[in-house]
C-alpha cells in the first residue's frame, strides 16, 4: 500500500465513528460476551484451516482478538506464534488470561499501518474475525491493504464478516450501542479482490446467539491468500 493510501486511512480515521466509544461499549460487556456467544462453529472451523494451511511456528496476528477465545488459544495451542490486538483494555486483559501462550496488544488495526508489530511481511497468516465490521465501509478497503501488506507473500487471511448491506448502522448489543458495517456476499468478494486477495474458501452459517437482543445472522468466513 502507498503512503498516499496510508495518508488516506489517517484522514478517514480523524473522520470516523468514536472507536473509543466502541471500545468503551466491549470494555463494559466483559466476559458477558461469552456467555452470549457460546457456540463458534463457524469460527473454529475457519482457526482449524488457518492453522493447517500454515507451517508450524507460523507468525499470526489475530487482529481484533476479543477474549482470545476460540481463536487466539486455538492458534496458539496449534504450535503458532500469536499476536493479538484489541482496541478495548478489557478484551485484551481477558485474552492474556484465556491465552497465556500468546502475546497481546491494546491496539487499533489503524495502528499498525506505523510499523508498530513489524512491517511488510511480518506476519504468515491475519485472522479478522468480525474486526472490520465495526468500521465504517469508507475505511475497510484501507484497513485490507493494510493486512495485506502485513502478510508475506503468499500469506494467508482468515475473515469473517455478517452479511447487511449496512454501513456505520447503530444497533443494540448486550445492553450497549454498537455501530456496525456488512456487505453482501457479491459485494464482499469484490472488495477483497480489490485489496489485492485471491478467495480460496467461503462458508456460511446461520447463527443465533444465545443471550442477546441482536436478531439471527448470516455470518460469512472467506479463507484468502494474499495475491
Amino acid at each position: 500500500m502507498s503512503a498516499t493510501s496510508y495518508d488516506a486511512y489517517e484522514g478517514l480515521n480523524r473522520l470516523a465513528l468514536d472507536r473509543a466509544g466502541q471500545a468503551e461499549a466491549f470494555d463494559a460487556i466483559g466476559d458477558e460476551y461469552e456467555a452470549a456467544f457460546p457456540h463458534k462453529e463457524g469460527q473454529i472451523a475457519s482457526g482449524d484451516w488457518l492453522a493447517g494451511a500454515l507451517p508450524a511456528g507460523s507468525r499470526i496476528l489475530d487482529a481484533g482478538c476479543g477474549t482470545g477465545l476460540p481463536t487466539a488459544r486455538q492458534l496458539s495451542d496449534a504450535g503458532h506464534r500469536v499476536v493479538g490486538i484489541d482496541l478495548s483494555p478489557t478484551m485484551v486483559k481477558l485474552a492474556r488470561d484465556n491465552a497465556p501462550g500468546a502475546e497481546f496488544h491494546r491496539l487499533d488495526i489503524a495502528d499498525l499501518r506505523a510499523g508498530r508489530l513489524g512491517g511488510t511481511g511480518s506476519f504468515d497468516g491475519i485472522a479478522a474475525y468480525f474486526s472490520l465490521l465495526m468500521m465504517p465501509r469508507a475505511e475497510i478497503p484501507y484497513a485490507l491493504g493494510l493486512l495485506h501488506d502485513l502478510l508475506r507473500p503468499d500469506g494467508l487471511l482468515a475473515l469473517a464478516m455478517v452479511e447487511a448491506d449496512v454501513d456505520d448502522f447503530t444497533i443494540p448489543f448486550l445492553g450497549k450501542s454498537i455501530r456496525v458495517s456488512g456487505y453482501l456476499r457479491d459485494d464482499l468478494r469484490r472488495v477483497v479482490r480489490d485489496a489485492g486477495f485471491d478467495v480460496v474458501g467461503e462458508d456460511s452459517y446461520a447463527y443465533a446467539p444465545a443471550s442477546t437482543d441482536v436478531p439471527p445472522e448470516i455470518q460469512l468466513f472467506m479463507h484468502l491468500r494474499r495475491a
